[in-house]
């Protein structure tokens, strides 16, 4: 409920882990000046857009944590508290009660605190639409206000008698002014699937037109969750608006008695299909005080447990380049570890090196992330960038490709490592316990200085490395001599053999490697382009190399 009140950030608890530094920005004062100001702007930004034109230019949960890094930024420098989210946000027509807004908690030991001593305390979704008063005279809809700063909004009277959800007249004709949720109508919608799809700003640009089609007005659906001079308890004004003509909301109250009741329910709107989106859920006491005492900020009487946040807001500590196999270059982004679906994210891929150009992302930038599949960390845009570009030593694309990086050189470091790694896999000579730290390892020590110098190395020699326990040196060996065994076809794989398709492979190098480009488009599957990659491969200079070395080490097929 409540949905547009997340431009109400004020959160109880200052470390909430999700999005919390470790320490304050180590920052001079002009530097923090000039980040908190880009901040603040690109904020103004969103809530203008969002107040004065109905557009969501950021996902909810983005902009709620980009609030809370401002505040944390402001206190880190003690400069003075962000001005209202809602100051420009106010209309012509007064509302004659305040909405009063909700303070939004992510953690369960906060609502825990929240709960310490209330009694008869509900439940309800937190239905993410837009906040509308209603008001009635003699049980005819008089005049719909926007929330708008809560204190005054925009007249959205004509569309609301348009929107058959809204009841034009009362079952009584009785005197009434009601708060609600204007929210667009889903079918079966599951939150923890589906995420919020723009239900929000969907509404909100339709309820900031001029006029709204019949077939709009038909896709809105209302969500009372106050009536501020109605009846002492909740149970009562639920039932009696019911009676007036109101969608019932009684399926979506459940009196709660402690923290786990609140848990159940959250989960349980969270992962059921309803018919609106929600962020959360709200609790709230069944009495409250007077309508005439409400006011524009958040009360005491209710707050907001938001759901898991499904995408997090990041700041970049250093960009990484990671070189593969085959000379691709990945930029990998590190992170100040935040929290998503309970898993710490320290860092996470910026796909190619020419995705990562295009968005130029350097360290202190704030980024997006979200789960692929719920499991694999997802960069999904550059939310806010630093006012100071640092400079980055970027890999040359030209220097990297399939046959490059056969020792580990200067620059090579990775992609060697990359070579190393997949002759060992389970693609290559499925080396039991041979792994990437392995890997790792030896080249700390200067042991390795091509694909295939640990052929030479013996158990002794292992067991004075550091790492290398007896025990281990001797199950290392083990995968050793057993690579040796490996059929022909495999070692040429290990060794990063391009694919060969259908294509029918000699029992020898030599007789493969008398091949020439022509002979490989022979061969069934194969075209141009893998023919010249395979003629490229049996006969460069450092590939050449190792098929002697496998030679001399008595290895099949060599």
């Amino acid at each position: 409920m409540l949905a547009t009140l997340r431009l109400f950030s004020v959160v109880l608890l200052s470390f909430i882990h999700l999005i919390a530094y470790a320490a304050c920005p180590d920052w001079p004062a002009a530097t923090a000046q000039n980040e908190i100001t880009a901040l603040q702007k690109q904020i103004d930004q969103w809530d203008d857009a969002y107040h004065r034109e109905g557009r969501s230019l950021i996902a909810d949960d983005l902009y709620d944590q980009a609030r809370l890094r401002l505040n944390e930024w402001r206190q880190c420098f003690q400069q003075p508290a962000a001005p209202q989210p809602l100051r420009s946000a106010s209309g012509p027509i007064a509302h004659p009660v305040a909405h009063t807004g909700l303070d939004k908690l992510h953690e369960a030991a906060a609502v825990q605190a929240w709960l310490q001593d209330r009694r008869d305390v509900w439940v309800q979704p937190k239905v993410d639409g837009v906040a509308v008063t209603l008001i009635y005279r003699r049980g005819l809809l008089q005049q719909a206000i926007s929330r708008g700063d809560g204190i005054s909004g925009q007249d959205w009277t004509a569309s609301a008698q348009k929107i058959a959800a809204i009841p034009q007249q009362l079952t009584q004709p009785l005197d009434l002014l009601v708060q609600g949720e204007l929210y667009w109508r889903l079918t079966q919608h599951v939150q923890a699937r589906a995420g919020s799809v723009n239900a929000r700003a969907t509404v909100a640009g339709l309820m900031s037109r001029k006029t709204l089609s019949a077939e709009q007005a038909a896709g809105i659906g209302l969500f009372v969750w106050d009536w501020p001079r109605g009846p002492a308890s909740l149970p009562e004004r639920i039932a009696t608006l019911a009676t007036l003509g109101f969608a019932t909301t009684a399926p979506f109250s459940q009196a709660i008695a402690n923290l786990e009741d609140a848990q159940k329910w959250r989960e349980h709107w969270y992962r059921s299909p309803l018919p609106f989106a929600s962020d959360g859920i709200v609790l709230r006491q069944s009495q409250r005080p007077p309508a005439e005492r409400w006011q524009a900020s958040a009360p005491y009487w209710a707050v907001a447990w938001k759901y898991p946040f499904a995408r997090a807001l990041a700041e970049v500590r250093k960009v990484n380049f990671k070189v593969g196999r085959t000379g691709r270059i990945t930029p990998v982004l590190e992170l100040t570890p935040v929290m998503l679906d309970d898993r710490e994210i320290k860092r996470v891929s910026a796909g190619s090196l020419k995705r990562w150009q295009t968005q130029d992302i350097r360290p202190g930038d704030q980024v997006a992330i979200s789960l692929a599949g719920l499991t694999i960390p997802r960069l999904d845009s550059v939310v806010l960038r630093t006012t100071e570009r640092a400079a980055i030593d970027i890999p040359d694309a030209s220097d990297f490709h399939a046959l490059s990086c056969w020792q580990p050189t200067p620059g090579c470091e990775s992609q060697f490592l990359a070579r190393l790694t997949w002759l060992s896999g389970k693609q290559g000579l499925a080396m039991p316990h041979v792994g990437k730290g392995t890997w790792e390892k030896l080249l700390e020590t200067g042991r390795l200085n091509n694909l295939l110098d640990w052929l030479t190395l013996d158990e002794p020699e292992l067991a004075n490395i550091a790492g290398f326990g007896e025990r281990s040196s001797a199950r290392l060996i083990h995968s050793f001599h057993s690579a040796r065994q490996r059929p022909f076809t495999q070692w040429l794989k290990a060794l990063g053999l391009p694919p060969t398709g259908a294509a029918q492979l000699a029992d020898s190098w030599q007789s493969l490697a008398q091949r020439n480009t022509e002979q490989w488009q022979a061969e069934a599957g194969i075209g141009p382009g893998r023919a010249a990659q395979l003629s490229a491969f049996f006969r460069d200079p450092q590939v050449l190399a190792l098929s002697e070395q496998l030679h001399a080490a008595g290895i099949d097929g060599f």
